[in-house]
C-alpha cells in the first residue's frame, strides 16, 4: 500500500474523531506521518523552563514548569507541520492508584519531579503528595464503543513536556487526546491556534468546552487559579419544569384516567422482557406469552413513553412503568424531588447538615457547581468533614464512582460526564461479618407503586442486604471492597449472602438496643413513604403522572448512619427495572406476590408494608 492509500485509510478511520476534537484539516497529513513514523519532535521546537519564585512566594497551585517556544522562527498556526505528539507518562485506573504507586518507586519519583514535589521526604509521603496533586495534572479519555464497562473514563498524565503547558484564558495551543485505531495507542496531540513567537510561553485552556457560565468556569479553574467562594450562596433552588425535561424524550400522558380492572375470569397473559418474570411467575392466575399483541400486562425493561397512545389502542393493557418516574430513578432529579420534604428548614446553621435528614447532601456538579464549592468552603471553614462520593447521575452498578475529600479531584469529575456530589456517609452503622469484622452494608427494599392519585404504594417485607468485603476504615478510598457493597457484577469479588430473617437475628444480638422491627424498619418505611409522597406532590414533568394503566416496581437502596446515639436511614438511590435475581432465588413466590398485589388487588399484609398513610 503506497503512502496515499495509507493516508486515505488513516483519514477514513479517524475523520470523525479528528473533526469532533476540532483538529484543523491542514494538520491531518503531518499527524498521520508522525504517528506512522513515530516522530516525537516536540523537543526540537519547545524548551522546558523551571519557574523561579522570589522569597518563597510560590503558592501550592502555582506551576513549577512552563513550556516555551525555542524555534527561531516561532510557531505558525498556518504551517501544516506544526502538530506534535505528546507522550503519556502514566495511564491508570482510579481503582488501583495506590496499588500502582506503592509498587513503582521510579514512577513516584518521576511524578514528584514532574509536579514539583519534594523527593526528600519518605516514600509514603511522596505517594500521598502525588495522589493529592495528580488531579491538577491528569487528563482523561473514554472509548465510545463496546460494553459500558469499556467506556468508563481512563485517566492519564502527560509527559514532562505536556505537563509543563500552563493554563490561559487566551490560549495559543490546544491539546487533545487521540486514539489511533490501527496501532491501538493513545496520544495527546498538540497544535497551535495562533502564531507564537520564539521565547513565548505555550498555553492551553484547561476547562475548554466545559461551560459558558463565567462563575462555573471560575469554580472549575480552582485547581490552577485561586479564587474565593467564601461569600457565595450554597442554597439550592428547585429548577423549573424545563430542567426536568432536559435530555429526556417527551412522554405523552393519558387523557382518560378512569380506573381499569383486569378480567379475572380467564388467565391474565403476561409479556415479559425479563427472564426472571418468565421463570418465577408461576401463579395459575397468570400465563406467560411471547406474543406482545395478546398480552394483558407488558413487563418491559426499556423505557416506555407513549401512555396517551396506549390507552387509545389498548385500553385494558397494563404497563410496568409510570410517566415521568425518572424523578425517582435519575440521581439528580431524585435529590431535587426529595428536598421537597425539607419543609421550611434547608440546613442547620451550626452543623450545615441539610434537610430532609434522610437525604445525603447532594449537588449536581453540572448545574450547581458554584453552590457546591461554596458549601465545601463553608464546611472547611468550620472544620467539618468534607468526604464526598461523586457518581454519574445516569449509571448504576458502582461504575465511575469516586470517594474523596480533595476539592480538586471533585472539580475534575464534570470533565468525564455529568456527576452528582453526595455527602459520604462518614459514620455508617456497621455489621459484624463473622468471617471478617465490622463492614459497611446497605439495605434494598423493593417498592411497588400502584397509583398516584391516591398514592398507593407498598414495600416488600423481605428486604435484601449487600455487604462490603473488607473492614471499614475512613481511608484508602480506592479500595473498592472496603467502601462499596455492590459485589455481584465483578467476577473476582466475593458475594456474601444473608437472608433478611437471619440478618435480623444477628442484628438483635449485635444491636440489642436498636431492635429491627420496632426501631430500624419503621424509620426506613417512613423514609420510603416520604420519598413517594414527594414524587407525586408536583404535576409532571416535576412529579410522577397519574396513569390508570401503570404499575411499577422499584428498588430503594439505603444505609444507616450514626447521628449521635441514633440510627438515621440515608437514601442512596432508587433503581428502575431492578435486578431481582436474588429475590427470586431467596423467595420463589416473589413475582407471584408482586403481580397479585399490583394486578389482582391481593394485598397480603404478611408480604407487604403499606406505605400510603391513608390505608394503614
Amino acid at each position: 500500500m503506497d503512502n496515499t492509500d495509507s493516508y486515505n485509510m488513516f483519514v477514513a478511520l479517524h475523520k470523525a474523531q479528528l473533526k469532533s476534537s476540532g483538529v484543523p484539516q491542514i494538520f491531518w497529513r503531518a499527524l498521520y506521518k508522525k504517528i506512522h513514523d513515530n516522530i516525537l519532535d516536540a523537543g526540537k521546537v519547545f524548551q522546558l523552563a523551571k519557574i523561579e519564585y522570589e522569597n518563597e512566594e510560590k503558592h501550592a497551585i502555582d506551576p513549577t514548569w512552563k513550556l516555551i517556544v525555542s524555534a527561531e522562527k516561532g510557531i505558525s498556526a498556518q504551517d501544516c507541520q506544526n502538530i506534535y505528539l505528546i507522550d503519556h507518562a502514566w495511564t491508570y485506573d482510579t481503582k488501583y492508584i495506590q496499588q500502582r504507586l506503592f509498587s513503582a518507586p521510579p514512577l513516584v519519583e518521576r511524578m514528584c519531579l514532574l509536579m514539583g514535589l519534594s523527593i526528600e521526604v519518605d516514600y509514603l509521603e511522596q505517594v500521598k503528595n502525588v495522589i493529592t496533586e495528580m488531579w491538577r495534572y491528569n487528563q482523561s479519555y473514554s472509548a465510545n464503543f463496546g460494553q459500558i464497562e469499556n467506556r468508563m473514563p481512563i485517566w492519564y498524565i502527560m509527559d514532562e513536556v505536556g505537563c509543563a503547558i500552563n493554563h490561559s484564558n487566551e490560549p495559543n495551543f490546544r491539546a487533545v487526546p487521540f486514539m489511533h485505531r490501527i496501532n491501538g495507542l493513545i496520544y495527546t496531540i498538540l497544535f497551535p491556534i495562533k502564531d507564537v513567537a520564539v521565547g513565548e510561553e505555550i498555553t492551553r485552556d484547561f476547562v475548554e468546552g466545559l461551560t459558558n457560565d463565567p462563575e462555573t468556569r471560575r469554580a472549575l479553574l480552582l485547581p490552577w487559579v485561586h479564587s474565593s467562594f467564601q461569600d457565595e450562596s450554597f442554597e439550592q433552588i428547585e429548577p423549573d419544569e424545563n430542567y426536568f425535561l432536559t435530555g429526556q424524550d417527551p412522554e405523552s400522558l393519558p387523557e382518560i384516567l378512569d380506573e381499569i380492572k383486569i378480567d379475572t375470569n380467564r388467565k391474565v397473559k403476561v409479556y415479559s422482557q425479563y427472564s426472571y418474570v418468565k421463570k418465577y411467575l408461576t401463579d395459575p392466575a397468570f400465563e406467560i406469552t411471547d406474543n406482545e399483541e395478546e398480552a394483558d400486562i407488558l413487563w418491559i425493561v426499556t423505557h416506555y413513553k407513549k401512555y396517551k397512545e396506549l390507552i387509545v389502542s389498548s385500553p385494558h393493557v397494563f404497563i410496568n412503568q409510570f410517566p415521568y418516574e425518572n424523578v425517582l430513578t435519575i440521581k439528580d432529579l431524585l435529590a431535587i424531588t426529595c428536598r421537597r420534604k425539607a419543609m421550611n428548614k434547608l440546613y442547620d446553621l451550626d452543623t450545615l447538615e441539610t434537610y430532609p435528614e434522610w437525604l445525603p447532601t447532594t449537588y449536581n456538579l453540572s448545574t450547581e457547581l458554584v453552590q457546591f464549592v461554596a458549601y465545601f468552603t463553608q464546611r472547611s471553614n468550620k472544620n467539618l468533614d468534607n468526604y464526598w462520593i461523586c457518581k454519574p447521575w445516569n449509571l448504576a452498578r458502582g461504575l465511575d464512582i469516586h470517594i474523596t475529600k480533595n476539592l480538586y479531584h471533585i472539580l475534575r469529575m464534570p470533565s468525564t460526564g455529568p456527576k452528582i456530589a453526595q455527602k459520604y456517609v462518614q459514620h455508617p452503622v456497621l455489621y459484624n461479618r463473622p468471617d471478617i469484622d465490622q463492614v459497611k452494608f446497605d439495605i434494598r427494599y423493593i417498592v411497588l407503586l400502584k397509583s398516584v392519585k391516591p398514592l398507593r404504594a407498598y414495600a416488600y417485607a423481605n428486604f435484601f442486604l449487600r455487604f462490603a468485603n473488607l473492614s471499614f476504615k475512613l481511608d484508602d478510598f480506592d479500595i473498592y471492597e472496603q467502601h462499596f457493597t455492590v459485589m455481584n457484577y465483578g467476577e473476582a469479588n466475593r458475594l456474601f449472602h444473608v437472608k433478611c430473617d437471619d440478618f435480623i437475628a444477628n442484628w438483635e444480638s449485635q444491636y440489642p438496643d436498636y431492635p429491627w422491627k420496632t426501631y430500624v424498619e419503621p424509620k426506613i418505611l417512613f423514609v420510603l413513604r416520604q420519598i413517594f409522597e414527594a414524587a407525586v406532590a408536583q404535576p409532571p414533568p416535576k412529579g410522577i403522572a397519574e396513569s390508570p394503566q401503570s404499575r411499577a416496581v422499584y428498588a430503594a437502596d439505603l444505609m444507616l448512619e450514626w447521628r449521635c446515639s441514633e440510627m438515621q436511614p440515608k437514601l442512596l438511590e432508587i433503581n428502575f427495572a431492578p435486578d431481582c435475581e436474588r429475590a427470586c432465588k431467596y423467595y420463589p413466590d416473589f413475582y407471584n406476590d408482586i403481580f397479585k398485589c399490583l394486578f389482582l388487588d391481593i394485598e397480603n399484609p404478611e408480604v407487604f408494608h403499606v406505605l400510603n398513610a391513608a390505608q394503614e
